[in-house]
């Protein structure tokens, strides 16, 4: 598998993998393991900052591709499947609906205008 197909992947096992939680059949350490790594996967903080060079990025690279691997080992094959359909046809559904993006869009375009605001009257 050549590393844009593995990316392709792991958009859709991210998904899956949040989708076990809630299923009854995941075993309790998957479980675990499924929320430690959703959660590094969502987090702002690394384990080591990507403002340093090379390094940075190295835990992004490695480790979140381990922890989903080590998650994806220990939850029954065909939970996982079934998990991965789903986050197929949720990121297929999802994406019919980019309209619900505007308000969160019209929200910046309006912190950004008062705080430009802001800033100039300070002038």
């Amino acid at each position: 598998m050549n590393l844009i197909q593995r990316a392709k992947q792991i958009k859709i096992d991210i998904p899956a993998i949040f989708i076990a939680l809630n299923k009854k059949e995941t075993p309790v350490l998957a479980k675990i393991l499924a929320l430690i790594t959703i959660l590094y996967a969502l987090s702002p903080i690394d384990l080591i900052p990507d403002f340093i060079p090379v390094l940075g990025y190295l835990d992004d690279v490695i480790l979140l591709p381990v922890f989903i691997a080590i998650t994806i080992k220990l939850i029954p094959r065909d939970v996982f499947q079934a998990c991965q359909i789903e986050a197929q046809n949720l990121s297929r559904h999802d994406l019919k609906r980019w309209y619900y993006a505007i308000p969160i869009l019209i929200i910046w375009i309006l912190t950004f205008y008062f705080i430009c605001k802001f800033i100039s009257d300070l002038n």
